[in-house]
């Protein structure tokens, strides 16, 4: 790799963000609710899922500005889907990030449409986006609402919910949160490659290994909700637990959670390697999210 990671990570965070920014403050929409969009958006979200699209791209392609607009895109519907998961009729946190939420900041109804706000928009941005064809614009646009929506993330956020307060089996916290994280996560790793002019046989490896990474991420996200440090995760301890939320740690223990996620690894990195990406930003990303501190 020609970058260390971090820098890498820097780098890209950096452009994804002055990237978003600069979409949402051209907006000549109601202020109250630009104010309340942009609060979000610049909350210094982590750029994850961007990332990855770019590290994915970059496997097979070098023009970068033909995949800046998705990635905006991206994490505007992660950040709506953040607004929304806040919200006192979801989990009800008082912080994100280190800062109050949308919600407290501005009030309920006022988050609720900025949410709404950056999921619409995000496709209106890949619409207009001058590098995609016309076919690739329709491609990615399917494949994004499919991810986002009830086949996704929001499909992956009810089961979250009805698993609350009843233990569920591991095939089905798998299959929660292979929707309800994993969707997006698969998008940004598939859907790059795909403009990278990957090749179907490299396309079914690249979407095995977003199903692992997905577990990954969130098998360690519940493990940093009991034992992370609250000052780098930006909101308090042991909110899963107040949700009586099914986990990972809950259902195998702290350990047999961690060795779970070891066997995620494992299978990411052997999914990764049958297309050659030993070397790769995406195989250095698999350790980084299984380790990451917050």
């Amino acid at each position: 790799m020609h970058e260390h990671l971090e820098a890498y990570i820097t780098k890209n965070k950096l452009k994804f963000q002055e990237e978003m920014s600069k979409h949402l403050r051209q907006l000549d929409i109601p202020p109250r609710l630009k104010e309340s969009m942009v609060y979000s958006a610049e909350a210094g979200g982590k750029m994850l899922r961007p990332i990855l699209l770019a590290a994915s791209y970059e496997m097979f392609s070098k023009d970068i500005n033909k995949i800046l607009s998705i990635g905006v895109a991206l994490e505007m519907i992660h950040t709506y889907s953040l607004i929304h998961d806040d919200l006192p009729s979801m989990d009800n946190d008082d912080y994100r990030r280190g800062k109050l939420t949308n919600h407290k900041v501005f009030d309920e109804a006022t988050a609720i449409l900025a949410g709404d706000a950056l999921l619409t928009y995000s496709f209106e941005i890949i619409s207009t986006d001058p590098y995609l064809t016309d076919k690739q614009k329709i491609e990615i646009i399917k494949l994004l609402s499919s991810s986002s929506g009830a086949k996704g993330m929001v499909g992956g956020q009810i089961l979250d919910l009805e698993a609350e307060n009843h233990p569920v089996e591991l095939h089905e916290l798998e299959k929660i949160h292979t929707m309800k994280t994993g969707e997006l996560l698969k998008f940004a790793i598939y859907s790059g490659a795909y403009l990278g002019n990957a090749t179907n046989e490299q396309l079914n490896h690249l979407r095995e290994f977003a199903y692992y990474l997905g577990l990954i991420f969130q098998v360690q996200d519940d493990i940093l909700d009991v034992t992370g440090d609250v000052n780098k995760i930006g909101k308090p301890l042991g909110s899963d637990q107040s949700n009586q939320k099914s986990t990972f740690p809950n259902l195998l223990g702290a350990e047999g959670a961690l060795e779970y996620k070891n066997q995620y690894v494992q299978k990411a990195k052997n999914a990764l390697q049958k297309v050659n990406a030993e070397n790769s930003y995406l195989f250095a990303l698999t350790d980084y999210f299984s380790q990451r501190d917050h």
